[in-house]
């Protein structure tokens, strides 16, 4: 029943005044016994987060993937002075010369850009050399593990083709606070809706419109892989042609054991523009998987690339002061 509540709430996430009572009523348990369940698993660092997934993109912000060539006896402070940037939100070490593996994302009003911003970084990390891999195109992102073992190895992704919105205060308020992690009660979103003095009606009917336009992706818990006994989760980059990369994509992002998979430029020191992000209970899994993707995925070559350190996991935090407050103590 555990891994049943843990996959619902990983796939799709009840928008309605009790959620937990919805899941209950699906599974014919009580609300209480979804509550205890799911209390329990975060307590013990299963569940990471619960709360809205927005699109960087869509919200304003500009990001790309960055890799930096540290010397290993400075990768420790280079980790601290990366991390202190509020848009890293994910950050490894990997077994590559490219070693540091970091999401940077600067906000709408950033002063420096993105550009300037990793070139500060570099400069003040003492990278030895590094490249941009910002996405060309996105062919997937959706974290589900599958709990159950039930999974089937391929799914339909979906294209969607959304709607634009011009962004209201209202919209704005309830981004700021569907961003962060819900409590595990039966009323979770009671407090925002008292907050912004809005009923529930109003709440999820812009959740909903956020998510036509693409602004949120979804509502959902994500896990903690290695807790959840996802111990080998790899980074594998490919060589396709530019020319068939949209198809050799789809194929890639259709594997359910595939999370992540995107489209990057290539350059002269980096030969690998598909990244996909596998993920396995053991590395024989996830090399067995990696050999299946191998004989469908027409590249000239592939490097699966394991991450030996996590140094930072979280949610940006959008409009928030903490990004001019970074530029402001790194203008010259």
């Amino acid at each position: 029943m555990k891994q049943e509540i843990l996959s619902r709430i990983q796939k799709k996430f009840p928008l309605v005044a009790k959620p937990f009572a919805a899941i209950a009523n699906e599974l014919n348990i009580s609300e209480d016994e979804v509550l205890s369940i799911l209390s329990e698993e975060k307590a013990n660092n299963i569940i990471r987060q619960t709360s809205a997934i927005f699109d960087t993109k869509r919200l304003g912000y500009i990001s790309s993937l960055v890799a930096f060539d540290i010397d290993k006896d400075k990768i420790d402070e280079a980790v601290k002075i990366i991390n202190a940037h509020p848009g890293i939100s994910h950050n490894y070490e990997r077994n590559h010369d490219f070693n540091i593996w970091f999401t940077l994302a600067v906000a709408p009003d950033s002063k420096l850009g993105l550009d300037k911003t990793v070139e500060i970084i570099a400069k003040l990390t003492g990278a030895n050399d590094y490249i941009m891999l910002p996405t060309l195109k996105l062919f997937k992102i959706s974290v589900k593990l599958n709990t159950t073992g039930k999974d089937e190895k391929k799914e339909k992704v979906k294209k969607v083709v959304h709607t634009d919105i011009e962004l209201s205060e209202l919209h704005h308020q309830i981004i700021q606070r569907a961003q962060y992690d819900i409590a595990i009660e039966s009323e979770p979103f009671k407090h925002i809706i008292e907050e912004l003095n809005i009923d529930y009606d109003t709440f999820f009917s812009i959740l909903k419109e956020l998510q036509e336009a693409g602004i949120m992706r979804r509502f959902a818990s994500i896990l903690n892989h290695r807790k959840a006994g996802f111990n080998a989760n790899a980074m594998v980059v490919w060589d396709v042609n530019e020319d068939k990369g949209e198809s050799i994509g789809e194929t890639a992002a259709a594997f359910s054991a595939v999370s992540h998979c995107y489209l990057r430029p290539k350059y002269q020191n980096w030969k690998y523009n598909l990244f996909t992000m596998v993920h396995g209970k053991t590395t024989e899994e996830t090399n067995g998987i990696i050999e299946e993707m191998a004989k469908e995925i027409d590249s000239k070559s592939h490097m699966p690339l394991y991450s030996s350190r996590e140094f930072k996991k979280v949610r940006i935090e959008y409009f928030t002061p903490a990004h001019s407050l970074w530029e402001a103590q790194h203008i010259a």
